[in-house]
């Protein structure tokens, strides 16, 4: 008996993480919010590896750093965002225990997956279109780097309105494909009914366009832009046009070219980004059910954090960022934050002030904000550009009652909701954008 236990003993733990092997789903709820989960368990060695998917949050793969199946306890972690899950099996099939993330603590079951309940987003169309497509790429002129996408138009003739649709922030293909909506699609396949053409590209790395150089930053993806418009241009179109959301929204004013007739932006930056984000930090945690004290202290300490950025004139930043967060901030999560600050894309995005460029803007914009936009706050971005752009009897600057920061019709604005909603984006927004450009 005792050398059949030695064996036992030293069998490889593989053997019996198979019990767990496979992919598990599960549906997160707290403050009124139901999120699903799904984590993919792999055999690896003598243990485990396991990667994760949030379908509502756009996540699909999101690498999980420790993975570990231990006296019948699974742990999970994904250290870059302090998320923590450790079950218990209950039976075969269903896994119960804790789940964390900041300051979320909740009970949290999971059972494996029966294949994922695919997601319903009647706005995507599907082809053949009927209007004319072409897939292209673009070589942006100073760095090299080579975009591709798709223009589409009512025909090959180059006489029509056309726009260069610029993606919010994060890397994102020629849809600004997220939470399995396609919102640039849906927009593209409207305007060209319309008899409006678009441009759209995949991002730097992203489906099929190149990478470029590492530590790119938002003033290398307006190079990429300017490239996209000095393009139609070599093609005979005339009234070429910008459409950002987001980061875009912020990007457009960016792109210096007496080529560009016009403007749309959705959801762009009107006050500088440092206090963007202070607005941010505080209606994302209010929309996600945080007590109005706890979001207002959350948002000032990363206000905090991001004026000592701005401010920063030594030579190691890394090393006095991280210093700064573990001794004045007393951040306990420092690494973790330090990862998501450090880079030169956020350096440069978080000391950007918009209102410089959007001062020097000579042509007519279309300037849209939903009401119920947590990320970038309705009242004070539409007045920061109301404020600062150049007057002009075209222009137009409006608030669309009751839409998210996608422009999608919501109950509470909050980035939760996103993947819930069906709509992809207002049929009014689709129709404001079509009219004004037509109006011109």
């Amino acid at each position: 008996m005792k050398k059949l236990l030695f064996l036992l003993c030293v069998l490889s733990p593989s053997v019996f993480a198979q019990s767990v092997i496979g992919s598990w789903s599960g549906e997160l709820s707290f403050q009124g919010v139901k999120l699903p989960l799904i984590i993919h368990i792999k055999p690896a060695g003598d243990g485990i590896t396991a990667t994760m998917d949030s379908p509502y949050q756009g996540a699909k793969d999101l690498p999980v750093q420790v993975a570990k199946w231990e006296d019948e306890l699974l742990t999970i972690e994904v250290t870059n965002i302090g998320l923590s899950y450790k079950a218990k099996l209950v039976t075969p099939d269903s896994l119960h225990g804790d789940f964390s993330q900041g300051p979320l603590k909740v009970k949290f079951g999971m059972s494996r997956s029966k294949g994922e309940k695919p997601l319903v987003r009647p706005q995507t169309p599907e082809g053949p279109y009927a209007y004319y497509t072409e897939e292209v790429t673009v070589k942006n002129e100073v760095e090299g780097n080579v975009l591709a996408g798709t223009l589409a138009a009512p025909d090959q003739s180059t006489k029509h309105p056309i726009l260069v649709m610029i993606t919010g922030s994060g890397a994102q293909t020629r849809d600004e494909e997220l939470f399995g909506h396609k919102p640039f699609l849906v927009i593209a396949d409207h305007l060209a009914k319309q008899g409006i053409a678009t441009l759209r590209l995949d991002d730097r790395g992203m489906g099929q366009s190149e990478a470029g150089k590492p530590d790119a930053t938002s003033a290398d993806y307006a190079g990429d832009i300017l490239s996209a418009v000095n393009f139609l241009s070599k093609r005979g179109y005339k009234n070429i046009g910008l459409l950002g959301h987001s980061e875009g929204g912020m990007i457009a004013p960016m792109v210096n070219s007496s080529k560009v007739k016009f403007m749309v932006l959705l959801a762009a930056p009107g006050i500088p980004i440092v206090e963007l984000m202070r607005a941010q930090t505080y209606e994302i945690g209010r929309s996600q059910g945080a007590p109005e004290a706890m979001a207002k202290r959350i948002s000032d300490t990363n206000y905090k954090l991001y004026q000592y950025m701005n401010s920063y004139k030594g030579s190691d930043f890394r090393a006095d960022v991280l210093k700064y967060l573990k001794e004045e901030m007393k951040d306990p999560q420092a690494e973790t934050t330090i990862k998501q600050v450090e880079s030169e894309w956020f350096r440069y995005f978080i000391a950007f002030d918009p209102t410089s460029y959007l001062k020097k803007v000579k042509v007519p914009v279309l300037a849209l904000n939903g009401t119920k936009d947590v990320q970038v706050t309705a009242k004070e971005n539409l007045e920061g550009l109301r404020a600062s752009l150049p007057k002009n009897k075209k222009t137009e600057i409006l608030a669309m009652e009751g839409l998210n920061h996608l422009f999608q019709t919501a109950k509470t604005g909050s980035v939760m909701e996103y993947g819930q909603i069906e709509e992809t984006i207002s049929p009014a927004v689709l129709e404001k954008i079509a009219s004004w450009i037509k109006s011109l």
